[in-house]
């Protein structure tokens, strides 16, 4: 008898053990599953559904879950921090979008997903606001962090005719807004956004690592679907 075989039985087998598995798989490897997104709404009605079965999948990994059944979304989140080599863009980049979050979540700029839109021009006021002066990416380098964005589960990346959030808030003459997406307040704490601070001189060029609890961990952007 296999992990999953109880909760595959519960079901009378209309859900077969290697569909838990594969869930829970793509919860490790992904840490962030949204039921809006294309594919992920079975895996993500299986881990709502059985959270007491996938707590206990992922206790040997270190991993807590933390399952959003208002904004529909579950989060593996590492229990003991582990440092994960990041780049400051990206340590930056996150972070701001973690500030944004926040201002526009308490405003109530946020969608029936609580998921909020900003443009890019409101985004590089905003990150040189936070970051003292630091200039936002652009064109290929700033898409190239919305890859990792998008691979961490925290942001992504909508064209005028993609979603009602692009349409509300699009521009013309931009060429997209970025989607900043809920579960970034689960992966980066408060303890996270304190860090910040330490890059508000525009001189300071260096690598920083964080810990796992706060960035999902690397890997190549490219390599998952759609997030």
């Amino acid at each position: 008898m296999s992990f999953w075989t109880s909760a595959a039985e519960t079901t009378g087998n209309a859900v077969l053990e290697e569909d838990f598995e594969a869930a829970a798989y793509r919860l490790i490897s992904e840490q962030i599953l949204y039921a809006a997104d294309r594919g992920s709404k079975v895996a993500y009605g299986l881990i709502r559904d059985y959270q007491k079965e996938f707590k206990r999948a992922l206790e040997p990994f270190g991993i807590t879950l933390k399952v959003n059944s208002q904004l529909r979304y579950a989060c593996a989140i590492p229990l003991h921090a582990k440092t994960t080599p990041v780049t400051v863009d990206q340590t930056l980049f996150a972070l701001v979008l973690r500030i944004i979050f926040d201002e526009e979540t308490r405003a109530g700029n946020h969608d029936e997903n609580g998921e909020v839109a900003v443009d890019l021009v409101t985004l590089e006021v905003k990150y040189k606001q936070a970051t003292g002066g630091r200039e936002l990416a652009s064109s290929g380098k700033l898409k190239e962090l919305m890859q990792w964005m998008r691979r961490w589960g925290i942001a992504r990346i909508a064209v005028d005719d993609a979603s009602p959030l692009a349409r509300d808030g699009y521009q013309s003459e931009q060429p997209y807004i970025v989607i900043i997406r809920p579960g970034i307040a689960d992966v980066l704490g408060e303890a996270a956004l304190e860090r910040l601070a330490q890059f508000s001189a525009p001189a300071a060029d260096i690598e920083n690592t964080m810990a796992a609890d706060q960035l999902p961990a690397d890997g190549n952007p490219d390599e998952e679907g759609e997030a």
